[in-house]
């Protein structure tokens, strides 16, 4: 949210414009703006976004076709371009030129697709020695390159250097360090110190029925006033219809009885309803625009802590026992949307003491988008459009659910496969069929025992983690070894369904109370807890070393001490070669890991 608000310290400086067709050389400027002034020197082209380019068309830039053409394609691509796709870096020689300021340079200006418009002014100096996006442009279009910043020693290995570092190539602040030449720089050339965001200002009103009413009046001369407190809150009219205005105007503004309202303004400049027959009754008219949809969906979460409370938005008692929000699941888009307003309330709402904490929300996660089979979002457009109704009347809700969580890392997207549902399928079933297996039988194999306290670890991490398609896969290893032993014992078998149960509520469920139909539901049943112990593997390969040089390997139990690992290991032949005969000086044993013999 920080890159997105994208404050941005540097300078706005202008570069004259030469070559305009109809235009008088040097009569015009664009304003650049840069947070690394001191890389001037090294600018070789300047670039603007498709969307200035079409400003200046606008205001009456006689351009050539081809440049017409690219500007009206990258609009139209950025308008129907995937939220997070970045597109290949493309631009057009606008025969403009730029002077640069320090050094009297005419450079080409282009239109390049990765120039942002929200960015500064729309137009940037590229120092393609210096920063990657113009490096890439510059290779790409074979446009010159000057070096005009030395990095500290040890800090750049080749390539585009971003970082700060002493001036070259750039006349009189050559050898000055690059802090002090921003702005020295920046002096030289007659520009100024500026702070952008790529945050910013939208229109907090739509023109619809749906939405919070605003608690404004107007007076007979379009003065506006807010309503009292005890006014509030300004409800929706409730009416059959609510038909557009064809004027641009919300529909509200149609239904008179609730736009007209009658009262007078207090001694706190506030409006009060009166009877219309009052003395001091005047006509007031209400603000017909309505708080657009992230206005009620803000602060929703804080309702959710005391739902039916009609004397405040919360409780400060319940919000305090609830609040903050442990975790929030969203897509992508949340984080730069939703969450944001949210944070932008909850930090007004704190600050007026009326919620306890800074935050809204401790933990987030955004969850990928499930794409379709073509790789395309799933959309009615494209009619690539699955239904989980048809996949759950086909395959079963579990089985949806199972391989939903299995086909890939939470937070990455995917593309569908109805096919793969059947691998998903047969685990279900293959789950069903082990329950015919489970016996009162107390004999088991520590392999068994050590598979079955990892997984209880892994399964849970894993869901803390959001990585349900590794807790899933470590279920089929832990099935695969139930099914291989041919038994698995009543204990073991409920310790899988418990770790099963959130990704396979119904048939764990239905297998639960195969045997007891009385007890409790399985999803009230306590979570398996495991013995860090009995998660290590009963042997493990240990390293010989003669002298810190590898011999052999040696397979011994965990538990083995020093003594027995020295030797076994002077026993193997690999080994003998190198101590048979020779004075073992010292000896260095890591446990489970390494033991290294020394010698004279």
């Amino acid at each position: 949210q920080r890159n997105w608000i994208g404050k941005s310290d540097g300078a706005e400086i202008e570069f004259l414009l030469f070559g305009v067709p109809g235009q008088e050389d040097g009569k015009h400027a664009m304003t650049v703006f840069t947070t690394r002034p001191d890389t001037l020197f090294g600018a070789t082209y300047a670039a603007i976004s498709a969307e200035l380019a079409m400003k200046w068309i606008n205001a009456g830039w006689k351009v050539e076709k081809k440049v017409a053409e690219f500007v009206e394609r990258t609009l139209r691509d950025e308008a129907v371009r995937e939220y997070g796709v970045i597109p290949e870096k493309g631009g057009i020689d606008t025969g403009i030129k730029a002077k640069n300021p320090a050094n009297g340079e005419l450079i080409p200006v282009w239109v390049a697709n990765y120039v942002l418009s929200g960015y500064g002014s729309g137009a940037i100096m590229a120092v393609p020695a210096h920063d990657e996006r113009d490096g890439d442009f510059a290779k790409r279009y074979r446009i010159s390159v000057r070096e005009v910043i030395v990095p500290p020693q040890g800090a750049n290995n080749g390539g585009c250097y971003t970082g700060p570092g002493t001036l070259k190539n750039s006349g009189t602040f050559d050898g000055m360090e690059s802090e002090e030449a921003k702005w020295a720089i920046t002096k030289k050339v007659g520009g100024k110190r500026a702070t952008t965001y790529r945050l910013k200002d939208w229109v907090f009103a739509r023109q619809r029925y749906w939405g919070e009413p605003f608690p404004i009046v107007f007076d007979g001369d379009h003065n506006a006033y807010s309503v009292a407190d005890k006014e509030l809150p300004v409800l929706l009219p409730e009416v059959e219809s609510y038909e557009p205005t064809g004027t641009g105007e919300s529909p509200l503004a149609n239904i008179r009885e609730w736009v007209e309202v009658w009262g007078d303004i207090n001694s706190e400049g506030e409006f009060e309803s009166l009877p219309k027959n009052a003395p001091k009754a005047k006509r007031f008219t209400r603000e017909t625009n309505t708080m657009p949809q992230w206005a009620g969906s803000s602060w929703y979460y804080l309702r959710f802590m005391d739902p039916k409370n009609d004397r405040a938005f919360v409780d400060k008692e319940s919000e305090a026992y609830w609040g903050p929000v442990d975790l929030y699941v969203g897509g992508a888009e949340h984080a730069t949307r939703h969450l944001i307003y949210a944070r932008f309330w909850h930090k007004f709402l704190y600050d007026k003491g009326l919620v306890s904490s800074k935050e809204p929300f401790l933990r987030l996660h955004n969850v990928g988008l499930i794409m379709a089979s073509d790789g395309k979002k799933m959309s009615k457009r494209y009619g690539n459009v699955i239904n989980p109704d048809d996949m759950v009347e086909r395959f079963g809700a579990d089985t949806l659910r199972l391989y939903e969580m299995f086909m890939g890392p939470f937070d990455q997207s995917i593309a569908w496969s109805t096919e793969s549902m059947m691998g998903a399928r047969r685990f279900i079933e293959r789950v069903w069929k082990l329950s015919e297996l489970a016996e009162n039988v107390k004999e088991v194999s520590r392999e068994m025992t050590t598979l079955l306290h990892q997984s209880v670890k892994k399964v849970g991490d894993d869901i803390e983690r959001f990585a349900f398609n590794t807790a899933v896969s470590q279920m089929m290893i832990l099935l695969n070894h139930f099914e291989k032993s041919k038994t698995v014992t009543k204990e073991h078998w409920e310790i899988f369904l418990r770790l099963l149960a959130p990704f396979a509520p119904h048939m764990t469920e239905e297998l639960w109370h195969k045997d007891d139909p009385e007890r409790a539901s399985i999803h009230a049943a306590i979570w398996p807890k495991y013995d860090p112990e009995k998660t290590e593997e009963g042997t493990v390969e240990v390293a010989i070393q003669v002298n810190g040089k590898l011999r052999a390997t040696l397979s011994i139990e965990r538990t083995a001490k020093k003594e027995d690992v020295l030797q076994r290991a002077l026993g193997m032949d690999s080994v003998k070669k190198w101590t048979e005969d020779k004075e073992l000086s010292n000896i260095v044993y890591v446990p489970g890991r390494i033991l290294n013999i020394i010698t004279p």
